[in-house]
């Protein structure tokens, strides 16, 4: 029997895995479906509600999604959120138009009450992005909540229990939001049993029912993702599990070093591959950035399936996907494909394996406190983030072994440099890129015409949106002193303080 859960029903909205983020650290088990899933395979999922989510659409449109027949019939608590709203309201007999001025951004709510509103008092500060808006009530529904610019911007029907919000209160921009979704929760009287321990116990469930007899090839990489999941499979499948760690030649500095020392005392069956000649041949004159990443996965899955020969058989390859990289990469129902990774969107057609990725539906903060419970060291566990396709999407252009050279120097100087100034923690990532421009300079009584390095620090709860770190003025002078003396290659550097969006976190 499928757990209790709240099911959030999306209709393209780039929030929707941000709902089921706050569900879940409310303790409460979500899952996201497609907008039109079957009422079937909705009932699968043994709901106590359901969430309606935002989107891009406009609810009158003669394409608009809709949920299946019989969904708005279920007789579980239904929160729409912006588009969800007023869906809820257009087919209760509302009318919804194109607003006379657009909202977008912070607004204050001039009044709130109801349940959703239970207990919340003060200033109420909400996130909006809508040019639609709720001009004629349905039958049955309260206004509960309005805006300068938006008279009906929260309603409910407490008899049919139906609500809905046209803001976003699943993100950190509304900041009582959270308050909001757990007197949804009250409501619908859901469990909130769902935490860390839970979720290793239904992950090795599910990688034990997938995997059965079969032997798993783990392409790991020595970052957080890939380490808690050669834990996690250790702890499922044991000694059928392989783990291999592909040297691309496009790792930081020391990095592939770090990787063996690091892995080899848990008890990870590793094997180090050495492929950097493979990998730089097939990238060589190559400068666009999707070519790189899916040049990348083809040679990934190429390198592996060589070393299954060796090893093998083997009958499943082993990946720490998780849902930044599915949504991006335009993997759920509705998305916007912003760009491939090399996990998702690059794999060939002739793929020799079954996938296993049992994190396709974490985000990275759950895995971290998984590897917490698992055992990683915290020098692993707490590491930044790093690109699977490493320093290739790093060097913007063409890839040659002399920029991969100056950017390793690059980055060791800024990524040390935040340890040793106790900034490393405060960021949640943080990078350095070689630009492609060359300025003039001046260095001692010379003239130079060299690149331009960029650097990039940022801060996020969620990885699907980002600020920009706020280093110290004196930390940055520092690193350019250093990194311009240090590498002389170099002698322009930038720092990046754009946020996400609309910039993604990588450059490229």
């Amino acid at each position: 029997m499928a757990l209790v859960s709240v099911v959030i029903l999306d209709f393209g909205s780039q929030y929707t895995r941000l709902i089921a983020r706050r569900f879940r650290e409310l303790g409460t088990y979500s899952v996201i479906l497609p907008g039109n899933a079957p009422l079937e395979r909705i009932q699968r999922e043994n709901p106590v509600g359901i969430v309606l989510s935002g989107g891009p659409s406009s609810v009158y449109d003669e394409r608009a999604p809709r949920p299946a027949d019989g969904v708005l019939d279920l007789d579980v608590p239904i929160l729409g959120i912006c588009y969800g709203m007023q869906f809820l309201a257009q087919q209760a007999g509302g009318d919804v138009k194109r607003a006379g001025k657009r909202e977008y951004g912070k607004a204050d709510l001039t009044r709130y009450g109801g349940q959703l509103f239970q207990g919340i008092q003060g200033e109420f500060v909400a996130w909006m992005s809508h040019s639609d808006s709720v001009t004629r009530l349905p039958e049955g529904y309260d206004v509960v909540a309005e805006t300068e610019d938006t008279p009906v911007t929260a309603i409910e029907n407490v008899t049919t229990r139906r609500y809905g919000v046209q803001f976003h209160p699943e993100v950190v921009h509304t900041p009582k939001g959270t308050l909001l979704l757990e007197n949804y929760l009250s409501i619908c009287g859901a469990a909130r049993d769902w935490n860390a321990e839970h979720i290793i116990d239904e992950l090795i469930e599910g990688v034990r029912a997938q995997v059965g007899d079969g032997r798993v090839l783990l392409a790991i990489s020595g970052g957080v993702d890939s380490s808690t999941l050669g834990l996690l499979l250790a702890r499922a499948v044991g000694e059928k599990l392989t783990a291999v760690f592909i040297d691309h030649g496009l790792l930081r500095l020391g990095e592939r070093e770090q990787v063996e020392a690091a892995l080899r005392p848990l008890g990870v069956n590793l094997v180090t591959v050495d492929a950097r000649e493979q990998f730089l041949g097939a990238l060589a004159g190559v400068s666009d950035p999707e070519q790189k990443r899916k040049i990348i996965g083809r040679e990934f899955i190429r390198a592996f399936e060589r070393e299954a020969r060796e090893y093998g058989p083997f009958d499943f390859l082993a990946q720490g996907t998780l849902y930044p990289d599915v949504i991006e990469s335009a993997g759920g129902e509705g998305a916007a494909n912003i760009k491939s990774h090399h996990n998702v969107g690059g794999l060939p057609d002739d793929l020799a394996f079954k996938l296993v990725e049992p994190f396709r539906t974490l985000f990275k903060d759950e895995v971290r406190e998984i590897a917490r419970l698992l055992g990683l060291p915290d020098h692993i566990r707490m590491r930044h983030p790093f690109p699977g396709p490493g320093l290739a999407i790093r060097v913007l252009g063409e890839i040659t072994p002399e920029k991969l050279d100056i950017l390793k120097r690059v980055d060791d100087i800024f990524i040390s440099g935040l340890r040793e100034f106790g900034l490393y923690d405060g960021c949640s990532q943080a990078l350095a890129v070689l630009t492609p421009i060359q300025s003039v300079g001046v260095m001692g009584d010379e003239r130079t015409y060299s690149y331009t390095a960029a650097l990039r620090a940022v801060t996020t709860d969620d990885f699907m949106t980002a600020e920009w770190a706020r280093l110290p003025y004196d930390f940055l002078a520092t690193m350019s002193n250093r990194i311009v003396n240090q590498v002389h290659e170099i002698n322009r550097v930038v720092y990046d303080i754009t946020g996400k969006p609309p910039a993604t976190i990588e450059w490229e």
